[in-house]
């Protein structure tokens, strides 16, 4: 039987949901960033992983998907675990030291990234209009870093960092074997945050610090929205089509905007705004771009 076509109110109810996970994942970065101010960040990202995969295990075994498995140990299955590990490192590190106006800016820069390497490294063609806009988004990744300026702050970079890892991690999942289920994955990319967390803790020379409950209330916080968040994105890519959908995950930088200036007292530059700008302005040109080819494209 065909899939069903998607209609405006399938497109409409998507785009609601991928606003609503950009809400979630922008009050996990909140809660992420108080607890890895508060305590150890690698203490952090191994106590969210170990809950995170306990509850991804749960599911995956609600829907039959074998979590224990050779499969996810070998090929783009395991490049993907441990890119998700190394970005979530660099990440919580960005987050710690990093405003997180200057972060999520950064991290919109994701998606062009994913596009530069997906005609870099698997082929996809990608028009000069693309490759431009692509040039434009990391001219604003420059204005928002102002590496010229005496003022630098090199915390940024640890985003930079992150977000070309993230793009990696994005071009394992294409690539990988479909058969592979979406709890599964989830399963072991949790799972990869708490070695990673204890040798993060390793590397910096901290040790293990009891949380004070409102410590542990912060970091319930962030793994239930988190959770939130990924459900909400998932439910969205299914429902609605990728082209329409996907621009809205740039309203993740207006929800972390909000919440930095209301409960952090971060208040942006101008050169933050402007580079943001470029980056998100960039992405959505991109976006456009592949669903006016893609209609230009002769249906099988």
């Amino acid at each position: 039987m065909p899939p069903r076509p998607t209609d405006v109110a399938d497109n409409t109810r998507a785009a609601g949901l991928m606003v609503g996970s950009m809400a979630f994942f922008a009050v996990e970065d909140l809660f992420l960033k108080w607890s890895a101010e508060a305590l150890p960040p690698g203490q952090v990202l191994a106590l969210t992983g170990a809950a995170g995969a306990c509850i991804f295990w749960a599911l995956a075994a609600g829907q039959r998907q074998r979590v224990l498995s050779v499969e996810a140990l070998r090929g783009m299955a395991l490049v993907r675990t441990l890119a998700e590990a190394a970005a979530a490192v660099l990440y919580i590190l960005a987050l710690a030291l990093a405003p997180l106006t200057m972060t999520s800016a950064l991290l919109q820069a994701s998606p062009l990234v994913v596009v530069a390497g997906a005609a870099l490294f698997l082929g996809e063609k990608v028009g000069w209009r693309r490759w431009a806009s692509i040039l434009v988004g990391f001219a604003g990744v420059l204005v928002i870093l102002k590496p010229w300026d005496a003022a630098f702050d090199p915390t940024g970079l640890l985003t930079v960092a992150c977000v070309v890892v993230l793009a990696a991690r994005d071009l394992a999942t294409r690539v990988m074997p479909a058969r592979i289920g979406t709890f599964q994955v989830a399963t072991w990319a949790y799972l990869g945050l708490v070695p990673s967390g204890a040798l993060l803790m390793a590397g910096m020379g901290q040790s293990f610090v009891p949380p004070t409950p409102g410590q542990w209330a912060g970091l319930a916080g962030a793994l239930v929205s988190g959770l939130f968040g990924y459900y909400a994105v998932v439910a969205a890519m299914r429902l609605g089509e990728v082209s329409v959908v996907a621009p809205f995950r740039y309203t993740r930088l207006v929800f972390a905007l909000a919440i930095a200036m209301v409960f952090l007292g971060e208040r942006p530059e101008g050169s933050t705004l402007l580079g943001a700008a470029l980056v998100v302005g960039s992405g959505l040109y991109a976006f456009a771009r592949e669903r006016a080819r893609k209609r230009a494209s002769p249906m099988p």
